[in-house]
Parts: structure tokens; C-alpha cells; sequence
């Protein structure tokens, strides 16, 4: 009887040092998945992080690298150009572009009843807006210098904002249009508004600048609004 309770003994513990031995090389597995997870999501995300910094890279340095797709302000071998719009018809072109200053209603009243320090708001912002878009080919660098043959510079005093509307309309006969000549018409307006008025408010927001509408040249007619 001693002989065989001492097997039996010997048998269970040769069974239970199987079963941890068989439990060890689980963990040991499950460990070894773990980290081999963790290192996949390490160099998925290095991964993307390089990706992400090639793009940044390639669109910073987009000069003199090749790019996809036809940009029109860049060559064949990725550097910037003008546009040449010399082989294009001479067409009738418009553009007209809207813009906000919100300010409170007290700074609204003081610029309707003429108590700006510095002056007449509205007539200096419009003047300033004609005169910056005849300006708007020093300004951005890659517009065409442009024959305005029309520039109205519109400016409301709106209670419902409350604050100052600003409208531009550029027109030319030309190869190109007047977009951004109406756009940088408004924003000039509206920086020459905030500049008239900061004395009275620092607290003016410019916003919502926008192309409305534009007509003429061979992508036709958008109308936005």
C-alpha cells in the first residue's frame, strides 16, 4: 500500500509540474503577442508620424519637388511660377466679395453719429479698400497685374450684426479674373474700419470674408450666395 500511494504521489506531482510547466509557456506566449502588438502599434505610429512629416516637408519645400496633380502655379519640376495667360482671350470679368466687422452697438452709434476721433469711418475704409485693390498684385504674389476698369466698395451699418457690411465689386476686360482684387478690397476695408475704430473698441472682430459671386473667364459663372 505505501508503494502504491507513494506512485500515486509521485504521478500527481509529475501531473502538476506538467500542468505549470504548460501554464508557464502560455504566459510566456501571451507575453510575447503582447509585446510584439505593442511593437506593431510602436512602428504603426512611427510610421504615420514619418508619413505625416514627409507630407509637411513636401508641402513646405513644394518648389523644388515634383507634385501630384496639375497645379497651375507650379511647373513641371515643381516650382513656383505666374500663371501665363497669354494665349487667353480678353473677356469681361467680375467679381464681388462680402465681409463683417461685429462691433458692440455703443461703437455702431458713435461711427452713425460722426464721434469717431479719427474721422469719417466709412469713407476712409472705402477709400482704402479701392486703393488696396489696385494694389493687389504687390500684395499677393503670384496675381497678375490687373487694368481695373470698375472698384465700388460698399459699407453698411448693420444693427442686426451689429457691426459694418462690407461689399466690393471689381470688374476688368481681361485674361484673368478679379477675385481676389474684390477680396482684398474688403479686407482692407474692414482692417481700415478697425483701425478707425480701435480707440473706441478693441473688442472688433473681422469675419466672414468671402467671394459671392463671379462672372466671366472660361470656369463661367459662381455664384456662392
Amino acid at each position: 500500500m505505501n508503494n502504491d500511494s507513494a506512485g500515486i504521489a509521485s504521478a500527481k506531482n509529475a501531473s502538476q509540474r506538467h500542468a505549470k510547466r504548460g501554464l508557464l509557456r502560455e504566459e510566456r506566449l501571451a507575453e510575447r503577442q503582447l509585446r510584439e502588438e505593442h511593437r506593431l502599434r510602436r512602428a504603426s505610429r512611427s510610421c504615420n508620424d514619418r508619413r505625416r512629416f514627409d507630407f509637411g516637408f513636401r508641402y513646405c519645400l513644394g518648389y523644388n519637388l515634383r507634385m501630384p496633380g496639375k497645379l497651375t502655379h507650379l511647373d513641371e519640376s515643381g516650382r513656383v511660377q505666374m500663371v501665363d495667360v497669354s494665349a487667353k482671350p480678353d473677356t469681361n470679368r467680375v467679381a464681388i466679395a462680402k465681409g463683417e466687422v461685429l462691433m458692440k452697438k455703443e461703437t455702431l452709434d458713435l461711427i452713425r453719429a460722426g464721434q469717431i476721433k479719427k474721422g469719417d469711418v466709412l469713407t476712409v475704409a472705402q477709400i482704402a479698400g479701392i486703393t488696396a485693390a489696385k494694389r493687389t498684385a504687390d500684395l499677393i504674389p503670384l496675381c497678375h497685374p490687373l487694368p481695373l476698369t470698375k472698384v465700388d466698395v460698399d459699407l453698411t451699418l448693420d444693427d442686426s450684426l451689429p457691426g459694418v457690411l462690407i461689399t466690393a465689386t471689381a470688374k476688368v476686360t481681361g485674361k484673368t479674373g478679379v477675385e481676389m482684387e474684390a477680396l482684398t478690397a474688403v479686407s482692407v476695408a474692414a482692417l481700415t474700419v478697425y483701425d478707425m475704430a480701435k480707440a473706441a473698441e478693441k473688442t472688433m472682430r473681422i469675419q466672414n470674408i468671402r467671394l459671392v459671386e463671379k462672372h466671366g473667364g472660361r470656369s463661367g459663372d459662381v455664384v456662392n450666395e
